[in-house]
């Protein structure tokens, strides 16, 4: 018989668990052998107590070979009743109390089945080995060793047996059923948490490169422009200076709030007191970072045609964060004297970003897609597929170079 493994969980029914479960299942097991072998010992016939006693040892194995058990049984019984019929000698008895010893190894078949089939087959087996008790035999000198009343006496005890046994085997699939399905909600439940947490190291990961970078590079520009004019042109080196520690404190300001998502694990608890509220960038602010990117040196040439509201706050914040890694870009990679061109306008419910360089008249490397390069574009990338949109990045012909991005925009 069939004896694969369809199920995935273990059954405390196939296997207990704990000491004193496995202890009763045990205990359980030795008594049906018992039954059984203190059925065969009241006969009389040369191999009654054998045969009992072999099934008996059968019964043993019940829980964990049940398809196994049962065939043997009834091979036991079959070569029972086979030496019942040898004319003028008494081997064995033929039907005898310790056949009961079929009803539990059908039970066992049925409760502790591996597979779908298995308890069908259990019940047909045993109920056609009873019926073949009935069969006359001539050729091969035996008759029925059962007349029809004690057939439908055994089929019906037998049908008993089958539909409780199938009742207990329902009953622990259900069980089984639900233990996997609480296993796979906590396995969900863990996988869900480790993304939520990639999720957010990586958000972190951006604001941090966001923050630093482009504040780093605004502060060096202007300390290395006020440090060139300082003599000559006072005025301009206050002015830089002044740029420098507007930069640097609004950069504190990020890295407090980046701090406090890391300490209390809630992007937004800040909102609910405590602190300072939560700053969030808007379109307008893009004029403010293009101020300081020309305060630095370079040229930069800002259009922004969106409409007023047409923007969620998250929409607004993707936007200006690629905007300022762009200016970040040119003043490390350009420095002073490049040109820019930002542009920002909506067509189709889609916000269309576009920032162009002319690399200070520098001939352009090799081209990247927004899969790969630097944190700086990878972040870019990843803010613009985040907000469902798209993002590409790559050198101009001759000098520069080019970023387009675009963002579904959700109408308010």
């Amino acid at each position: 018989m069939d004896e694969d493994r369809t199920v995935a969980v273990p059954s405390p029914w196939v296997t207990p668990s704990g000491r004193d479960e496995r202890a009763v299942a045990r205990a359980c097991d030795i008594g049906m052998a018992l039954v059984v072998a203190a059925a065969a010992w009241y006969y009389s016939a040369e191999y009654d107590r054998v045969l009992g006693a072999l099934m008996g040892l059968c019964l043993l194995a019940r829980r964990r070979f049940p398809g196994t058990v049962l065939a043997l049984v009834l091979a036991l019984s079959i070569v029972q009743f086979v030496l019942h019929a040898v004319p003028d000698l008494l081997l064995a008895s033929a039907p005898a109390s310790y056949n009961v010893a079929v009803l539990f190894a059908m039970m066992s078949a049925v409760h502790h089945s591996r597979t779908a089939r298995m308890p069908y087959l259990a019940g047909v087996a045993v109920l056609l080995a009873a019926a073949a008790g009935t069969v006359d035999a001539p050729a091969l000198g035996t008759g029925p060793f059962v007349d029809l009343q004690a057939l439908l006496t055994f089929w019906g005890l037998t049908l008993t047996v089958w539909l409780m046994a199938f009742a207990l085997h329902t009953r622990r699939l259900y069980a089984e059923s639900q233990a996997a399905r609480a296993w796979h909600v906590e396995r969900e439940q863990e996988q869900r948490i480790r993304l939520a947490a990639a999720r957010e190291r990586a958000e972190i990961a951006r604001e941090l490169h966001d923050v630093v970078a482009h504040s780093l590079a605004v502060m060096i520009l202007q300390a290395d422009g006020a440090e060139s004019v300082l003599r000559k042109s006072p005025e301009m080196a206050q002015s830089a200076l002044k740029t420098i520690a507007a930069t640097g404190r609004d950069a504190i300001d990020d890295m407090h709030r980046v701090v406090r998502v890391l300490r209390e694990g809630n992007p937004d608890s800040d909102l609910a007191g405590g602190g300072p509220p939560r700053r969030l960038a808007t379109l307008d602010e893009i004029k403010v970072v293009a101020e300081r990117a020309r305060a630095a040196g370079l040229s930069v040439d800002v259009s922004v045609e969106v409409g007023e509201g047409r923007l969620s706050p998250a929409e607004e914040m993707t936007a200006f964060r690629i905007v300022q890694e762009c200016l970040t870009n040119v003043l490390r990679h350009a420095g002073a004297g490049a040109g820019v061109g930002i542009r920002l306008h909506e067509e189709q419910g889609t916000l269309l970003i576009s920032v162009v360089d002319d690399g200070a008249g520098t001939l352009s490397g090799r081209g990247v897609d927004g899969h790969s390069g630097g944190n700086g574009l990878v972040g870019m990338r990843e803010r613009a597929e985040l907000a469902g949109g798209s993002f590409e990045a790559g050198p101009r012909l001759g000098s520069g170079w080019h970023v387009r991005a675009s963002i579904p925009t959700r109408t308010k």
